[in-house]
């Protein structure tokens, strides 16, 4: 029942999809350029990306070093078995089906299976995932607060039996970390809180003292992707992530700005968010009268409830600003996800199937039918289409590539002064291909670039770049490429530096005169082989802890089934 449910529902959210193409929400673009450029990388044997070569037409961006990979990687698995106009719509069904089921798995734990179904698909198909697939197309975040019921589940389960459940919250802890970083900040902050108020409520420290020891696990397993992320920024923009109206100050509910179209956004979610917190409200008076029965869960959705409500209004700016990397949440409201846990729970608490059906099934179907409007208003109202997966990959193919980040680009960079970006006023679809070759060569005066008549190039991949120069008189190479630590040059066997242009930090190779061979290589540094290495160990540890937990636990049933014999 709980498949067949989330099959339906998730088919449903994405039924508009099949009529008025892609819900083009704001991270749409971003999505797809990163699913196509991955699968791109991967025809040429680049398992693990790290540069995004058709970033910034073509001169590239580290995206794949910050941008956690479980998202990119899903969708660019997608692209392989489906054309690209179908991949956005089977990831959200995809996502949503994860979010129901792990749901189910929570609320089982505690209700009979109809309430259980009933919290999976208020959970799957809640106002603010909705929010997220129409006007928004973030998918990374949809799939990670998927997981979220399922981190509660774990969390509890280390609560209740201690640390033989370390390993699997360990496990799914570190999905939410490799799948969306804001989420993963969250998911961080939701589990301290959880384990001190278990701590209150069983008078120990122990649950402290177990989930402290699950997450460490957790961040172990994902070291693979935070140590090079925590280390690397250092050598990027990243404060463009939270500048602006990227601020928490600018994004709490129901603020004002002077951008229009800004502030307009921000009132249609402070609405929802509105709506949700008061059924939520209603939904834990409702519920408050079995809390007996569901005392753990209960109160703990309850403390993350109002946790979040309090995030999301002004008040909390002293927490945003003081809170270790609770900033780069960006949005205070990105709370509703975790809010969202307490609306579906306590929904399915307030009435028991068994004691008064009719209430309960009224009520189930009173409350989708709610939800059910307000997506018909979302899908009214948000912006469709058909061209923008077409688009991108023509402009790949093309060899024009796509927009870069603002967060993502090397110091030194105005991705603006690039060649080969587009004029604002020109449309996207008019946006002619850069004339900037892969190599070129500074002209006498230093200013400008022409194209080297003697330069052969041999491979241009994304982490790889191999050409031949001949000049008769010493020049200097300008590179389609952008200034990184991680490049690393050699000519003629023997490794050079680089220079690097001013404003566009676009990097430039100065040569005798003479032929040469250029070898150009993406490195791996040395955060990110440390980071594979503790990723390693700490699997290898937790599953022997695992393997050794199974070992005990039958070895206790073999000890209890042969007392009673």
């Amino acid at each position: 029942m709980a498949v067949l449910v989330t099959f339906v529902l998730a088919s449903a959210v994405i039924a508009p999809m099949f009529f008025r193409g892609n819900a083009s929400g704001h991270d749409l673009q971003f999505h797809l350029s990163s699913w196509m450029d991955v699968a791109g990388q991967w025809r040429e044997g680049i398992l693990l990306p790290r540069w995004a070569g058709w970033a910034n037409w073509g001169f590239g961006e580290p995206r794949f070093i910050f941008y956690p990979p479980a998202s990119w990687m899903i969708g660019a698995f997608l692209g392989l078995l489906l054309p690209w106009k179908m991949v956005p719509g089977a990831f959200i069904w995809l996502a949503l089906v994860v979010a129901g089921l792990s749901m189910w798995k929570f609320a089982r734990e505690w209700l009979p299976q109809p309430q259980a179904v009933a919290a999976a698909a208020l959970y799957m198909v809640n106002p603010y995932h909705l929010i997220t697939v129409y006007y928004r197309s973030d998918f990374a975040e949809l799939l990670a607060g998927a997981l979220l019921p399922l981190l509660l589940w774990c969390a509890l389960g280390v609560v209740r039996e201690g640390a033989r459940r370390a390993p699997l919250l360990a496990l799914v802890f570190a999905a939410i970390w490799i799948t969306n970083a804001p989420e993963a900040v969250i998911a961080t902050y939701s589990l301290s809180l959880v384990f001190v108020a278990a701590c209150a409520m069983r008078r120990s420290l122990q649950p402290l003292l177990n989930g402290a020891a699950s997450m460490c696990g957790g961040f172990g397993l994902a070291a693979f992707y935070i140590l090079p992320a925590a280390f690397e920024r250092r050598w990027v923009q990243i404060g463009q992530a939270i500048s602006d109206n990227l601020q928490p100050s600018m994004n709490f509910l129901f603020t004002h700005a002077n951008d229009p179209d800004f502030m307009r956004f921000n009132w249609k979610v402070s609405s929802v968010a509105l709506g949700l917190i008061l059924l939520t409200a209603i939904a834990a008076a409702l519920s408050a009268r079995r809390r007996r029965d569901v005392s753990e869960p209960w109160w703990i959705l309850f403390i993350l409830g109002l946790t979040s409500i309090a995030l999301m209004l002004h008040p909390s700016l002293a927490l945003w600003r003081l809170l270790p990397n609770l900033a780069f949440v960006q949005f205070p409201w990105r709370w509703l996800e975790m809010l969202s846990l307490g609306f579906a729970f306590f929904f399915a608490t307030a009435w028991s199937p068994a004691s008064r059906p009719r209430v309960f099934f009224v009520s189930m179907v009173a409350l989708l039918a709610i939800i059910a409007g307000a997506g018909a208003l979302m899908v009214k109202d948000a912006w469709w289409d058909t061209q923008d997966a077409p688009f991108v990959l023509a402009a790949i193919h093309s060899g024009r590539g796509y927009e870069g980040t603002d967060e993502y680009q090397p110091n030194g960079d105005d991705r603006s002064e690039l060649p080969g970006n587009p004029d604002p006023a020109t449309r996207a679809d008019d946006a002619s291909p850069t004339t900037a070759q892969p190599v070129e060569e500074v002209d006498a005066d230093g200013g400008a670039f022409v194209p080297d008549p003697g330069a052969r190039v041999e491979l241009w991949s994304a982490q790889r770049k191999s050409f031949t120069s001949e000049s008769f008189m010493p020049v200097t190479l300008a590179l389609k490429l952008l200034s990184y630590p991680a490049w690393q040059a050699q000519v003629d066997g023997r490794e050079v530096r680089f220079e690097v242009q001013p404003t566009t930090a676009r990097l430039l190779l100065p040569l005798p005169a003479g032929t040469h061979r250029v070898e150009i290589r993406f490195r791996r540094t040395w955060d990110r082989a440390a980071g594979n290495a503790i990723s390693a160990i700490s699997c290898i540890a937790l599953l022997g802890f695992a393997y050794g937990n199974r070992r005990a636990a039958r070895r206790r049933h073999a000890e209890r089934t042969a007392a009673s014999v």
